[in-house]
């Protein structure tokens, strides 16, 4: 179907069709889907001989849900106020007439716990909806003491005082028919579930700083993991029902740091009494992050420039290339296999789910014009003594190391371009979180026909004759309402025109609010 940003989106679409002659099936682009009816789940149109009409349920794409993985270690006070000031343009590009995408947004940390942080709350994938402005002390270093710029820069700028108590009004999922309050923020039909006069905006620049005292060992991909296995897993979780049914699910990662998703049996690489392996400087008092880098990445050739650095399977000994099971570091192969999971529908009825992963991370300022990354030592000495190579990305305020096995999973839930990743070194994130919002509405689309439908005139090729009625099916106060769907007008030069006329685009015929349009799977045909 095809609708107006105006109309709010029905439950879902029954499809009823007669079926007589060939089976044709197929599925829309982003804006239009496909509507038709079937015989039998696999019986073609052929062999059936018509078996009369059929009732199908298709349920529409409920728009995405995105996962921010916050770093909220001490360097990141700056970098949260950007991403706060910037994530309008986000989400001016779900509120765009032509998306009008309904959104649901979660917010958690990059602190997964560590045996090197002490004192820290690990947040383990929980999602947090609490105003900055309600938790300051977030926002001290534990190792310097207050500093109001931290505070100042991360929040007040962005929250005003008068969201201090801010929380979401209770809603329910389809998991939880009990209307509670949500730790996340959503905009679902044009309907938030925030207080009168609070916008989607006003909420996140409110929820998304989230402190400078976390853990400064960064596990961004485990955090993700724990964040949407709470959500399928627990009920007692706050994530219990972020992820609705056919969603598309984004995850954008949001730190200077290398990937530190520690294997809970190789704590040992980090113990000052253990055999520090992975250690830059062996006779330091306390291990830095630059072990993450260590026990995950390996880098080609160099010094200098090197040819490449890739994820590497490496045990507490050093040794390279070892099972994933005796890796330090979970593997990247962890992450890969459930988002392509919730890829491939197994957590959907839907089965065209999207999954885009996107980061504001430690690429240089150019990447979203070359997409490379050129690993060299630098001329920060103090960095490559740590890291042994210089940074991805380096400005006034930031230094960024780069994000190797973040940017490996982003390769493989992108974008035809690459990784989507941008630099968490640019001055202002707004161009960045437009580039995510862009791909993320990129993958819209709506409920599709996926079985066969029949054609009964073989004689037009590349178009579909069935005797379908479409209906949409509201709920309302008394029950259910249910309204006829009229086919899409097919148009050439804006005007209707015949399908030899060589049509140019689809379009909702005069007085309906949304339409439906045939497709075809011309594949065997």
């Amino acid at each position: 179907m095809r609708r107006p940003s105006s109309r709010p989106t029905p439950p879902f679409v029954i499809v009823s069709a007669a079926c007589v002659g060939i089976a044709v099936g197929g599925c829309a682009d982003r804006a239009l889907t496909a509507a038709g009816g079937t015989d039998s789940g696999s019986t073609s149109g052929a062999e059936s001989g018509g078996l009369g009409p059929v009732t199908r349920e298709v349920y529409e794409e409920p728009g995405a849900d995105i996962l921010f993985v916050v770093d909220n270690s001490g360097a990141m006070g700056q970098e949260q106020g950007k991403l706060a000031a910037g994530i309008g343009a986000m989400l001016e590009v779900f509120e765009r007439p032509e998306v009008n995408l309904d959104v649901r947004i979660g917010v958690t940390t990059t602190d997964n716990g560590h045996p090197q942080c002490e004192g820290t709350t690990p947040e383990g994938g929980k999602l947090q909806a609490v105003s900055c402005r309600a938790r300051e002390s977030d926002f001290v270093l534990m190792t310097t003491g207050w500093n109001d710029s931290f505070f100042q820069e991360a929040c007040a700028d962005w929250c005003p005082e008068t969201l201090a108590d801010l929380s979401t009004i209770p809603t329910t999922t389809h998991e939880d028919d009990e209307a509670v309050p949500r730790a996340w923020v959503e905009r679902i039909d044009g309907v938030t579930n925030l207080p009168e006069g609070v916008s989607v905006e006003d909420a996140l620049r409110c929820f998304l700083p989230q402190g400078i005292n976390g853990c400064g060992f960064e596990a961004p991909l485990e955090s993700m993991w724990k964040a949407l296995q709470l959500g399928e897993m627990i009920p007692s979780s706050p994530n219990f029902g972020f992820r609705r049914p056919g969603a598309i699910l984004a995850v954008v990662f949001v730190t200077d740091e290398a990937d530190c998703s520690l294997n809970p049996d190789a704590s040992s690489i980090f113990d000052p009494e253990g055999d520090r392996v992975f250690w830059s400087d062996p006779t330091a008092n306390f291990p830095t992050s630059a072990v993450c880098w260590n026990a995950g990445v390996s880098c080609t050739g160099g010094p200098g420039t090197y040819t490449s650095c890739d994820p590497a399977n490496k045990d507490v000994f050093g040794n390279e290339g070892v099972s994933e099971d005796e890796a330090a570091l979970l593997p990247v192969s962890r992450y890969v296999q459930l988002l392509r999971y919730i890829q491939s529908g197994q957590w959907s009825p839907v089965p065209w789910s999207g999954v885009v992963v996107a980061g504001l991370v430690g690429v240089p300022l150019d990447y979203a014009q070359t997409g490379e990354i050129v690993y060299q030592d630098g001329d920060d000495p103090a960095f490559l003594d740590a890291f042994g190579i210089g940074p991805g990305c380096s400005s006034a305020s930031e230094t960024a190391v780069p994000p190797v096995r973040m940017r490996d999973l982003a390769a493989q839930f992108g974008v035809p371009d690459g990784p989507l990743l941008r630099s968490i070194c640019a001055d202002d994130f707004a161009p960045a979180l437009r580039a995510i919002g862009e791909a993320i509405a990129a993958r819209k689309r709506g409920g599709c026909v996926t079985w066969c439908v029949e054609d009964e005139d073989r004689g037009t090729f590349g178009y579909t004759e069935a005797s379908c009625v479409v209906t949409e099916t509201y709920a309302t106060s008394s029950g259910t309402e249910r309204r006829e769907v009229p086919p899409c007008t097919l148009t050439c030069g804006g005007a209707p025109c015949e399908a030899s006329d060589g049509p140019d685009g689809w379009a909702v015929p005069q007085g309906a609010e949304v339409c439906y349009r045939m497709l075809v799977d011309r594949v065997g045909r």
